[in-house]
């Protein structure tokens, strides 16, 4: 934990707007609101800051979302369990499942009570296992607000305040106000936010750079699961919509109009990357029926904007796609938390939704929403209740720490300011190692270390030599976050040599009975990587083999 940057009160004196609270959410996506809400209605006095705008911003503001949502039968959850396990290499947790499926159902239909508008079926029965992504988040900002809760928009976080006791608020800049700063002691701190998609232009996912990683990291913080963080999502080439489960009804075809065998959404992205390696894929929608084709464009219409405005039919009509990153987003690494609280390793620090590892329940593979969206709205709603326990338990003392800003790289240089250091360089630098599907897709212990070389290399110049003016202050611990993203997740790659759940290394190409852990990464300027634990469920040969 780095204990030697500036005190609270040189902080603060630079800061036009000063808070005291119970707990602070760093994040206004569903896990973010979630947690706030709970952390309000069990006493709390609470401050949300969000980046954007909470409600509009972040990856389920802008779209419909499926959600893990099973009814309360035996037989039926407990094959939602078995459903996946296989496919994210059996590193989840029937306990966390289990749990997860119970608040998820409870906190669904929470929201059905506060009159979210669920679709009926021809039966007259609501199904809830999706959500329409603008209501949702409209929604949770209005039961947020009414539980009393002081939201900052435009108001992102740029370090947290610790001390030797742990985490005790954080401070930030006021977008709207002339860059001007905030700064907020507070009992206890929620993390919500959300993954890392390396600016990658997918839909909703520019506010999502793995600043909260960096946070909790700086505060000594630890990740798990980073290896798990190569999603890509199929794409209109011309547009930033990034939901992938049309495309089952999909096939894709070469520049010559060829079939590209084994393509495909839930299996077959890899053989799109390996096409797209050397040349364009097309994309068609000929497999929907007349019926499908009119339930998908009442169901999710952002995804036929681009297209409509193109002039595609893309029922009828190829049109070019690609492969966007979406890393940890539709990933499963993020921060690790230690126990069912959605704690970190880090005193009064909690985690939730996408910035936390989502392994305990999906292990090493995921998509977008279903197990991702009820991940959210559970775990915020667990890191809300233990942040509010927390911090009311300390409130006396609270006020009274000796707290400093954890923040350093891309905050303050260590050594002298280097004028050649430009940020916008350094992105497209970072951006360069993990984009290419033959570095991140397709991993080798060649290309791994060669990536690594070059981004602790761009990690030391930075560390040393960046220091950004006022204006670049955003833009350059983003980057710094993307920075440190990538490195965690190289390093968990090369220590996991094997292939297992969406971590594929072409010179190990199955699954390993004895690497069945999950492997603990963290460390700023110099990194480390450890197994969890022992394995957690051996693999039968029939799994090995596959």
């Amino acid at each position: 934990m780095n204990t030697n940057g500036d005190s609270y009160e040189k902080i603060a004196a630079g800061c036009s707007l000063k808070l005291e609270t119970d707990v602070l959410v760093i994040g206004g996506g569903p896990a973010g609101a979630w947690a706030a809400w709970k952390a309000a209605r069990d006493g709390a006095k609470v401050v949300l800051v969000d980046k954007g705008y909470c409600g509009t911003s972040g990856a389920t503001a802008p779209s419909g979302t499926g959600i893990w949502y099973i009814p309360p039968n035996p037989e039926s959850r407990t094959a939602a369990m078995e459903s996946r396990e296989a496919m994210g290499g059996f590193l989840a947790e029937r306990p966390w499942m289990h749990r997860v499926l119970e608040q998820t159902y409870a906190n669904v239909n929470q929201i059905a009570e506060w009159g979210f508008p669920f679709p009926f079926d021809d039966k007259g029965n609501a199904y809830r296992g999706s959500l329409n992504g603008p209501e949702y988040m409209r929604l949770m900002r209005k039961q947020v607000k009414k539980a009393g809760v002081r939201i900052l928009d435009h108001s992102p976080a740029l370090q947290l305040l610790i001390d030797e006791h742990g985490v005790g608020g954080a401070t930030g800049i006021l977008r709207q106000q002339g860059g001007q700063h905030w700064i907020v002691r507070s009992g206890a701190v929620v993390i919500a936010t959300g993954g890392c998609a390396f600016l990658s232009k997918a839909l909703g996912c520019n506010v999502l750079t793995g600043d909260g990683y960096l946070m909790a990291a700086e505060a000594g913080g630890e990740m798990s699961g980073m290896e798990f963080s190569n999603a890509y999502a199929i794409s209109a080439a011309f547009g930033s919509v990034t939901k992938t489960a049309f495309y089952n009804w999909a096939s894709f075809y070469k520049q010559d109009g060829s079939l590209i065998e084994k393509a495909g959404s839930l299996r077959g992205r890899s053989e799109i990357a390996r096409v797209l390696l050397n040349e364009p894929v097309y994309a068609k929608l000929d497999k929907a029926t007349e019926e499908m084709k009119g339930w998908m464009r009442a169901s999710n219409p952002n995804f036929f904007l681009p297209l409509d405005r193109s002039g595609i039919d893309p029922f009828t009509q190829p049109f070019q796609i690609t492969l966007r990153l979406e890393g940890t987003v539709r990933g499963t690494g993020g921060i690790r938390i230690i126990d069912d609280s959605c704690a970190t390793s880090v005193q009064g620090l909690y985690a939730a939704g996408d910035a936390a590892t989502r392994e305990l329940i999906c292990g090493g593979f995921t998509g977008g929403g279903s197990h991702n969206a009820a991940w959210a709205t559970s775990s915020g709603f667990w890191a809300g209740e233990s942040a509010a326990g927390y911090a009311l338990k300390i409130e006396d003392k609270a006020s009274s720490r000796s707290l400093r800003g954890a923040g350093e790289a891309g905050i303050r240089a260590a050594e002298r300011e280097r004028k050649d250091l430009d940020v916008t360089d350094i992105l497209r630098q970072v951006q360069a190692e993990v984009y290419p599907y033959d570095k991140n897709l397709f991993r080798t212990e060649h290309s791994l270390r060669a990536s690594l070389k070059k981004l602790h290399e761009i990690w030391s110049a930075v560390r040393l030599h960046l220091q950004p003016g006022e204006a670049d202050s955003l833009r350059a611990r983003e980057v710094v976050s993307m920075l440190a993203t990538a490195r965690w997740m190289y390093a968990s790659a090369l220590q996991r040599t094997e292939t297992r759940g969406m971590h594929k290394r072409t010179d190990f190409p199955v699954a390993d009975a004895k690497q069945g852990f999950r492997l603990v990464s963290g460390g700023l300027d110099e990194l480390y990587v450890r197994p969890e634990r022992q394995p957690l469920q051996p693999l039968s040969a029939k799994e090995v083999s596959k």
